[in-house]
């Protein structure tokens, strides 16, 4: 596969550092490193920012830990400091090479006396001890001379709300240097430690508490080079974090930084070799797929089920580092179909939290479970009810998005039963998963209005996909997913007691779920769902089609200050047509079955000019629908818009005076959504797979790998041609759909549709 694994910036540009750290940033789950120059502060934004730990410092919200920046080192020669912000930059490149996870720069300084110093970094986030953070800096010149390099841990960091440490302590052990914070809130403990090495020649001059001095004798071009282990140990998975970090810097400095990075090399080949993702014709998708699979990776909790990923990745703290319903519907497709360990981990995140949604059902007076819509470690909702700020008032709006999107527990739902069509995963009900789709279930019916005079469910004072609409009723997006919740509920009692019935009567009895089963029936025959009107158009909420109907243009106009606030209460869309991403069109992506290739069309081009896409959730999804009903060019456009959304910085990064920069994992994974759901029509269907192809007539030919009830495939899409072939031998047949005719896919040979 000939691909260009390096993204690359030229040149120094003060006004890009905020968007570069999103940009370049790497990643191992564990923690997240912003695509920051070594010399940086917390001025130009840069943050080590690591999952599991939350902190209330009582100046905001509750949000995730930026621990002490281990990489903290620059150059000095002649008393002049050699960093981009301090000295000319005669030239300046970073670049990220995604196949590895490698971040790297080279910039040569023009000093004062006319010497060239080049200086060089390489660093990553390892994927063989999810601890390290390690990098090789060096430095070298034009001309013999005097060099001095100051490294250390920089506890001075960047911070959304403001300290988040009540204590911080020096250590030193064995040659490595480190800090043991604790945080305000629960007094969780975080190590950061870093042990270094240096090219022979090379000495220590001085050590303060915070930097450690190495004087360099450089001779001309050869380089400098120095070496740094950084460990990053938190007590969520280390008995003392210190002894930990400590013992980790030893044992990585031992291996060495080629063995490493040829470690990191193999690890990150193996996470592509999964996804198998080839586009024959078009050099500029391969690219922006890739990378937003990168991205995704880079946040993706491989090693615990404690946390998901958070909205905008380990790239900070925004969006208080929570996981939205973003995780179920944008990203754990890609992982269910390529990586179930890592789709494991992310559906018993919410299995395990399953307390939480019980407790939020109660605080609002329902049963069943209700989850959060920003969800931490904890399983408590760190949704405040005041998220925004009135730029013409200064005073706080009240949003509902804690109180009123109640379709989560839906998507929630919808997330397991996906997850367990694609792997065949049944095990996990008897985990937890079974409990958390009744109970799901039962929250619906208890939040369900009986209008008896027409006799069905109607689900009012709700917030949809749409969140520039608050407080509709009959969401239509939500009562559908609430009816395929009812669904899955009644196929999991089914399902238990066929196979499992010891584990149905215990369940029964410790939920009290046995009058329950009548209640969802009920619920599933007869709640109201909005069908197709007039043009086909499915009306997203009662009284929707009232809403002036206006072109974006025209909106736009009417915008007074910049990054106004558009949405509810009182912003310019309320009254209109105008949303804010993508909702009834979402509805026809993910339940397709259930509409015709017509009344999808018709929705597409009703809702595609009535869109605002202030959600990175929009454009794949505005892409996945067209591509599965033929609108392959308009499919394209929006692919690219969702795969370079962090390529090219083309994102909102304000909501009123509320920052919401950082990288987008739903994009992320909805752009593998477009290709592989999309242009090659993959699916689960009737006990097998179905695949129905709409290619972009640039696309000469698609491959991409996929996992099914256990067993992988390699597929190769082309113009009248499919060909899937099984790489597990022990496998079973697998029933393949194509245009409505059935195939069967054996291990010992390939299966050829054409089409």
């Amino acid at each position: 596969m000939c691909v260009d694994w390096c993204i690359r910036e030229e040149g120094v540009d003060e006004k890009k550092i905020e968007f570069l750290g999103n940009k370049m940033c790497i990643g191992n789950g564990y923690f997240g490193y912003r695509g920051t120059l070594e010399e940086y502060g917390k001025d130009q934004l840069a943050a080590c920012t690591v999952s599991e730990i939350f902190d209330d410092n009582g100046n905001g919200w509750r949000e995730p830990v930026n621990v002490p920046n281990g990489l903290y080192t620059w150059a000095e020669y002649a008393g002049e400091k050699l960093t981009v912000l301090d000295a000319q930059a005669e030239s300046h490149v970073q670049e990220l090479y995604i196949d590895t996870g490698t971040h790297r720069r080279e910039t040569v300084f023009a000093a004062g006396d006319g010497s060239r110093i080049k200086v060089e970094s390489e660093r990553f986030a390892s994927l063989s001890d999810l601890h390290m953070l390690v990098m090789r800096y060096q430095v070298s010149a034009d001309r013999d001379l005097e060099l001095r390099v100051c490294t250390g841990i920089d506890d001075d960091i960047w911070n959304i709300n403001g300290n988040h440490f009540a204590e911080t302590e020096i250590q030193e052990k064995d040659g490595v240097d480190g800090i043991v914070c604790r945080t305000i809130q629960d007094g969780r403990s975080v190590a950061v430690a870093a042990k270094i090495c240096i090219t022979a020649g090379a000495s220590v001059t001085d050590k303060k508490q915070d930097v450690t001095v190495i004087h360099a004798s450089l001779k001309k071009d050869v380089p400098f080079v120095m070496e740094k282990y950084t460990a990053i140990c938190k007590e969520t998975d280390c008995q003392d974090v210190w002894e930990s970090a400590v013992c980790c810097c030893m044992e990585s400095a031992e291996r060495g930084f080629e063995f490493l990075k040829e470690e990191q090399r193999r690890l990150w080949g193996e996470r592509y070799r999964r996804l198998g993702i080839e586009i024959k014709g078009d050099e500029e998708a391969q690219q922006a797929v890739l990378y937003s699979a990168y991205l995704l990776y880079s946040s993706a909790p491989a090693h615990t089920d404690r946390v998901a990923i958070p909205a905008r990745g380990l790239s900070g703290q925004v969006y208080k580092g929570a996981m939205f319903w973003d995780t179920e519907i944008y990203m754990l497709p890609m992982f269910a179909f390529c990586d179930p360990a890592i789709a494991g981990n992310l559906v018993m995140y919410r299995v395990r939290n399953l307390e939480g949604a019980r407790e939020k059902a109660a605080e609002y007076g329902y049963r069943g479970a209700f989850y959060p819509w920003e969800s931490q470690e904890n399983g408590k909702d760190g949704c405040t009810l005041y998220n925004l700020t009135d730029i013409f008032t200064g005073r706080k709006i009240r949003t509902y998005f804690r109180d009123k999107q109640i379709h989560i527990s839906a998507d929630v739902a919808y997330g397991l039963w996906k997850y367990m069509e694609v792997t065949g995963d049944k095990e996990i009900l008897l985990e937890g998963a079974a409990e958390v789709i009744l109970e799901c279930a039962r929250f619906f019916y208890s939040y369900a209005y009986y209008k008896k005079d027409k006799e069905r469910f109607e689900f009012l004072d709700v917030t949809g996909a749409d969140e520039y609409h608050e407080r509709v009723n009959n969401d239509a997006y939500t009562n559908y997913m609430i009816r395929l919740t009812a669904k899955a509920a009644l196929d999991v009692l089914d399902l238990l007691k066929r196979a499992y019935p010891d584990r149905y009567e215990e369940l029964m009895a410790e939920i009290d779920y046995r009058d329950e089963e009548e209640h969802i029936r009920d619920l599933y025959e007869n709640i109201y769902l909005p069908e197709p009107g007039a043009g086909l158009v499915i009306e997203q909420f009662d009284g929707y089609l009232k809403g002036e109907d206006l072109s974006l243009e025209e909106l736009y106009s009417r915008i007074i200050k910049p990054n106004e606030y558009l949405g509810s209460p009182t912003g310019l869309t309320v009254n209109t047509q105008i949303i804010k991403q993508a909702d009834v069109v979402l509805l026809m992506s993910l339940l397709g079955d259930a509409f015709t290739e017509k009344v999808k069309e018709k929705n597409w081009e009703y809702y595609e000019p009535r869109t605002e896409h202030g959600s990175s959730l929009s454009t794949c999804i505005y892409a996945l629908l067209a591509a599965q009903v033929g609108k392959t060019e308009w499919a394209y456009k929006y692919l690219m818009k969702a795969a370079k959304i962090d390529l090219t910085g083309d994102y909102k990064l304000y909501l009123g005076d509320l920052y919401i920069g950082g990288t987008h994992p739903a994009a992320n994974g909805g752009t593998w959504m477009v290709v592989v759901q999309g242009f090659a029509g993959l699916d689960v269907k009737d006990g097998g797979i179905r695949i129905d192809p709409h290619l972009p007539d640039k696309w000469e030919e698609l491959k991409f790998c996929f996992g099914y009830a256990g067993s992988r495939y390699r597929a190769a899409v082309r113009r009248r041609e499919i060909e899937i072939r099984c790489e597990s031998p022990e496998s079973a047949e697998l029933k393949v759909t194509c245009r409505g005719k059935e195939y069967l896919c054996t291990p010992d040979e390939s299966l050829k549709i054409t089409y």
